[in-house]
């Protein structure tokens, strides 16, 4: 799907129109601690163009247990999660990367290849690093695809790996979308402000930029997180080695660990609804909404 003039209206359920924040190219290195390890080909005319999408999946998640195993609407999330990131024109592979033999059995059962990662895994980047190395094959751009989005639009998917390959001051591209009123103050809907290069500043779970009232201002455009995300693979082997840091440990977000350290993330912004599966009680909603919207 072409990118769109941002001033076009379109409806916000479509990603027809397409808000980039800067996609033109940085013309620095990425300043940041640690960056003399890790060098970047950006004079290659194939700069970050070999790309896999994983879908990191475990079993036990605290909020939800067995979530990419939940059926929806007669499939499991996993699975239709899988099917749209199969569409997505720039990815050459796509694996699930999991430690659970249900979830692994579930996958290989429509099809699709699976990496077998650790338990000790602390999160989806760390999972996706340690599939990245088992694999064994050589990738530039590795795209972190959410498990629990399983309407996930395949242009999301393409949109943040161009930017990441338009962005070579950058190691980490993710996508937002304009945020609810009524999820100004739900935790589980991470909060994002960026600066005028499309540069991301920071993550919350609480509400950001949060003003004097204490109330939702109905005249800012506040952004929501989509969490779909891409790593320059080579920091992306450096990343579990970054030590923690205060941020992500109190706002238990891990892009906070990449900000914090001190590298570069490219954000664009594309018209999409979020239909992310935190809670049980997201299941039936989702179903509702494919129902009306004859998605099944």
């Amino acid at each position: 799907m072409p990118l769109a003039d941002p001033s076009s209206s379109s409806s916000p359920t479509s990603t027809r129109s397409w808000i980039i924040h800067g996609l033109a190219a940085g013309a620095a290195a990425a300043a940041a601690l640690g960056a003399q390890a890790y060098l970047f080909s950006r004079r290659s005319a194939k700069f970050r163009s070999r790309v896999i999408g994983i879908i990191p999946a475990r079993f036990a998640s605290s909020r939800f247990q067995g979530k990419p195993l939940v059926h929806i609407l007669g499939k499991p999330m996993i699975q239709r999660t899988w099917e749209r990131a199969k569409m997505a024109t720039l990815l050459d592979h796509v694996v699930v990367a999991t430690d659970d033999d249900k979830i692994a059995a579930c996958c290989k059962g429509f099809g699709a290849d699976v990496v077998m990662t650790s338990e000790s895994c602390r999160n989806g980047t760390e999972r996706c690093n340690e599939a990245l190395q088992k694999l064994g094959k050589m990738y530039d751009v590795v795209v972190n695809i959410q498990g629990d989005e399983p309407l996930i639009e395949p242009e999301i998917i393409d949109g943040i790996v161009k930017a990441l390959q338009a962005a070579p001051d950058a190691v980490f591209s993710t996508a937002v979308t304009t945020l609810k009123p009524e999820d100004a103050f739900d935790p589980n809907r991470v909060k994002c402000v960026v600066d005028n290069r499309g540069y991301a500043i920071y993550f919350s779970r609480g509400l950001i930029p949060f003003n004097k009232s204490g109330k939702v201002n109905p005249r800012f455009p506040y952004l929501l997180h989509l969490g779909i995300q891409s790593y320059d693979a080579k920091f992306l082997k450096i990343y579990p080695d970054l030590p923690p840091t205060p941020l992500q440990m109190e706002e238990d977000l891990e892009q906070l660990k990449v900000l914090e350290n001190g590298y570069k993330m490219k954000v664009i912004k594309v018209d999409h609804e979020s239909h992310g599966v935190d809670v049980p009680e997201d299941v039936d909603k989702i179903e509702h909404y494919m129902r009306e919207r004859n998605l099944c």
